[in-house]
C-alpha cells in the first residue's frame, strides 16, 4: 500500500512539474523565488522516485535529471517560456540531491531495521 502511494505521488509530482514548466508563464503559480521553487520541486521529485523504486535507484537518479532536461528543452516550444542552461543545472542538481537523500534514508532504515545477530 505504501509503495503504491509513493508511486502514485511520483506521477502526481511529475504531472505538476510538466504543467508548471510548460504552461504559459501567466498560468504558473508563484509561491517563492523561482530557484527555490525549482529546487524544492525537483528535490521532492528525486526523493520520491528513489523511495518509490528503491531497487532501481540509479534509474531514478538518471530519470530525475532527464525529466529536468526534457522539460527545460520543452520550454523552447512555448512562445511565452525560455529554456536556460542555468535553470536545467538547478533542477538536475536538486533532483540528484533529493535522490541522494532518499538513498541515505533507505540505507539508514535498512541498517536499523535489520535484526541483530544472535550472540
Amino acid at each position: 500500500m505504501t509503495r503504491t502511494l509513493l508511486r502514485l505521488s511520483v506521477f502526481v509530482i511529475l504531472a505538476i512539474l510538466i504543467f508548471v514548466t510548460l504552461s504559459p508563464i501567466g498560468l504558473r503559480p508563484v509561491v517563492a523565488s523561482a530557484n527555490v521553487e525549482r529546487m524544492s520541486a525537483y528535490a521532492l521529485f528525486g526523493f520520491l522516485l528513489i523511495l518509490a523504486y528503491p531497487r532501481r535507484w540509479y534509474l531514478g537518479l538518471v530519470a530525475g535529471m532527464a525529466v529536468a532536461g526534457l522539460l527545460e528543452f520543452g520550454q523552447e516550444l512555448s512562445p511565452t517560456r525560455h529554456a536556460r542552461l542555468s535553470d536545467f543545472v538547478v533542477k538536475a542538481v536538486a533532483a540528484a540531491f533529493g535522490s541522494l537523500v532518499a538513498a541515505l534514508v533507505l540505507a539508514a532504515y535498512a541498517r536499523f531495521e535489520r535484526p541483530s545477530a544472535p550472540r
